[in-house]
């Protein structure tokens, strides 16, 4: 994050709650941080709908992020949550100025992290490159884990609603309608984006009743596929209330700290990696993920969207073509490195026969590991991504498709053929090309060391086709048309695209697979 320079009166801005300074960054744009845009969600309040945040008086100093929401997560450059942090339903801004009356277009992001850790304040979201492409961009914090996405079984009692998270989200969504004016953006022209389960929280949002209106585009990177029913909900409700030791009701739930809940998820998650019979959560254990209640989230993104309820919307869809060697290389995800061990996975997922013999007809002298991971990769993100798009094309909606295929030597990644290291296109790696953060030490993982002259064009195009997005519905290339998905693939000089038949081919073999996926 870049560090305030000077503090002139073009840093300071009205909102409804009050006045907010924020800093010069870099150049022409200006950051403001750390602004509230709903109360704090503890005490009387939590697992409640979020409230209008409080008033102040006087100008309120908003040169920092403001506090994550609970997690157990410590990602490099970010802040980790300390228990007793409640203000967490905050937002930040970066604009262009001085704004001379202009209104352009607004950019608003949702972090990913599994619906469990993540915040606005990780540093490959800097917004300050898409500022200085004429956007105004907005990044926000929501509530995550069971705090957010946690079922609370009150006898039907709407007081406490699922999917805290999302209606988080919309809260801050219609922040932004009644106060980005100030900021020089245009409250009518406002794409919301996110990566992973943010880019399933905007797909949700999509077929949402109360964010419609809100929002006209949306940008999804790596969508996560799964939500879950009210009775998975529950059951997870259970175990988490188990592993902290108190009754699962909203008293007993409301008894035990954040703290205590977020430790007792990690319990039950650790419980699932080390129990390879028990099922799909074995392999990959999300917890908590949007739940199906049919009042909050009326129904699963891909029906409601096939449906066409969200018609209205443009669409900008993104994957990795690599997705899932993210997950095997920083330990998070299950090994699976035998035939049997293959065989079991695809049983406890469901998958149609011959899917998997497929995968290696065209992985022909790939270990198990790869097969695996390719598979997984395309379950949770890559197929149901292209499903979203050609589900909402075919509903008379306007979507675009693009993958990332961008690979390097370097120092992380898996041996290539002539034992050189390689960095993959994995999940994740795209999101610091598109904000134009490449070159944040932050990043160095994602993208195997410092960027190369041709990492930099390829940030470029990437900043550029968001923005073009973001202001008129045009990324740089045709939409999907009818039955034909015609995608963008970001890559460098450095390394080809992978092979558009061999896609084809995968992709064949999905087609008796059936999404939406619900799990476990």
């Amino acid at each position: 994050m870049n560090t305030p320079t000077d503090t002139p009166s073009s840093t300071t801005f009205p909102t409804t709650s009050g006045p907010v300074r924020g800093f010069r960054c870099a150049g022409d744009v200006v950051a403001v941080l750390g602004i509230p845009y709903a109360a704090p969600p503890f005490g009387a309040h939590r697992f409640r709908e979020p409230l209008p945040a409080r008033k102040w008086s006087g100008v309120r100093d908003c040169t920092a992020f403001g506090p994550v929401a609970p997690q157990s997560a410590e990602l490099p450059g970010a802040p980790v949550w300390a228990p007793g942090d409640e203000d967490v339903l905050t937002v930040n801004v970066w604009t262009p100025v001085p704004h001379d009356g202009a209104r352009r277009p607004v950019l608003v992001w949702i972090h990913g992290g599994a619906y469990t850790f993540g915040s606005s304040a990780q540093p490959d979201f800097d917004g300050t490159a898409l500022a200085a492409a004429g956007l105004v961009v907005v990044t926000l914090n929501y509530r995550l884990g069971f705090e957010g996405f946690g079922h609370v079984p009150a006898a039907g009692d709407s007081a406490y609603p699922d999917n805290r998270g999302l209606l988080d989200q919309v809260a801050a969504l219609r922040w932004v309608r009644e106060n980005i004016t100030a900021f020089g953006g245009d409250p009518g022209n406002v794409t919301v984006a996110g990566q992973s389960s943010g880019a399933a929280s905007v797909a949700c949002l999509m077929v949402m009743e109360r964010a419609r209106g809100l929002f006209r585009r949306a940008i999804v990177h790596s969508p996560a596929s799964p939500c879950y029913t009210l009775d998975i909900a529950a059951a997870t409700t259970r175990e988490v209330a188990a592993a902290a030791g108190c009754p699962a009701t909203p008293a007993g739930l409301a008894a035990a700290s954040p703290e205590a809940l977020v430790a007792a998820s990690d319990r039950v998650v650790d419980r699932y990696r080390r129990a390879p019979a028990s099922g799909s959560r074995h392999y990959d254990p999300s917890l908590y993920a949007p739940v199906l209640d049919g009042d909050v989230l009326p129904t699963n993104p891909l029906t409601g969207i096939a449906g066409g309820a969200a018609t209205e919307v443009d669409l900008l869809v993104c994957h990795t073509t690599e997705e899932y060697w993210l997950f095997d290389a920083v330990g998070s995800s299950a090994k699976v490195t035998t035939e049997e061990q293959l065989e079991l996975f695809a049983r406890d997922f469901g998958l149609p026969d011959g899917l998997v013999a497929g995968y290696r007809d065209t992985m022909p002298h790939a270990p198990v590991l790869d097969v695996y991971l390719a598979v997984f990769g395309d379950l949770l993100f890559t197929e149901y991504a292209h499903r979203l798009a050609e589900a909402h094309a075919g509903a008379g909606g306007r979507a675009h498709v693009s993958r990332f295929d961008r690979r390097r030597a370097g120092a992380d990644g898996a041996d290539g053929a002539d034992g050189a290291r390689v960095v993959r296109a994995w999940h994740c790696a795209d999101i610091p090309f598109a904000f134009g953060n490449h070159a944040d030490a932050s990043a160095a993982f994602l993208i195997g060391g410092a960027p190369a002259p041709a990492d930099h064009d390829l940030a470029r195009r990437m900043v550029r086709a968001w923005a073009d997005f973001a202001a008129h519905g045009d990324p740089g290339w045709p939409p999907v048309d009818g039955a034909t998905t015609r995608a963008r693939t970001w890559t460098t000089s450095e390394a080809p695209p992978s092979d558009d038949a061999g896609r084809a081919a995968i992709r064949a073999l999905w087609a008796e697979a059936h999404f939406p996926l619900l799990r476990p």
